[in-house]
């Protein structure tokens, strides 16, 4: 490995780990904004994501431009692969981190009606594994990586009991119907984050072991 080729892995390295980092902070916002019902705040998570768009682009072409120039084998070329692949998670993790912050404004309109528990509950969870999958992947930690994955189950039930809550809420409360909606829609945007998390856990898996283990090949 020359020289040359190693500060731009490093450098890679970081623009990764920095994207990372800013969708964690992102997601963190959106979701104080959404338990305080900021609206002013959730505003700002979602004119924000026009920054991780942009990272994004520019993890992709670094990598790109690695891939090029150098050629790298075996577990370079395994790094460069997972981090082209975790590049697109961490970017969908932006977007739906922005759906949901631009949902919140809405929740004004109705202040005398609470969030269902459930959504808080896989709020927190949704945020904690974008937390430990960031560690896993400073630290190439595969045991905290499987942890995010076993936690994706977890949240994949909440949205299944979200799916009923709001079914049976539309039928008992026709005036707010809009109301469960969006709610139902928040659970689904966490839900989706935290497959993505899961998706990233898989890729520090892979990276670590050069194993795949998506499609339950954990």
């Amino acid at each position: 490995m020359t020289l040359h080729f190693q500060r731009e892995v490093d450098k890679l390295k970081k623009m990764i780990l920095s994207e990372a980092t800013f969708v964690e902070e992102s997601l963190k916002k959106a979701l104080r904004a959404l338990k305080d019902g900021d609206a002013n705040l959730a505003i700002a998570v979602y004119e924000a994501d026009a920054k991780i768009d942009q990272m994004e682009i520019d993890v992709e072409e670094e990598a790109l431009k690695i891939l090029a120039l150098h050629q790298p084998v075996a577990i370079d070329l395994r790094f460069i692969i997972a981090v082209i692949k975790l590049n697109s998670d961490l970017e969908r993790i932006g977007d739906l981190t922005a759906n949901i912050a631009h949902r919140i404004p809405s929740f004004v309109s109705f202040p005398t009606i609470n969030l269902s528990g459930r959504i808080f509950k896989m709020a927190d969870l949704a945020e904690r594994m974008v937390r430990d999958v960031l560690n896993a992947l400073i630290d190439m930690n595969v045991e905290l990586a499987q942890d995010v994955c076993a936690v994706d189950e977890e949240v994949d039930a909440l949205h299944k009991e979200m799916f009923g809550y709001v079914q049976n809420k539309i039928q008992t409360d026709m005036e707010n119907i809009e109301f469960y909606l969006y709610q139902l829609g928040i659970s689904r945007h966490l839900e989706r984050i935290a497959d993505h998390a899961t998706n990233i856990a898989e890729d520090v898996m892979y990276m670590v072991s050069g194993k795949i283990s998506r499609h339950g090949g954990l």
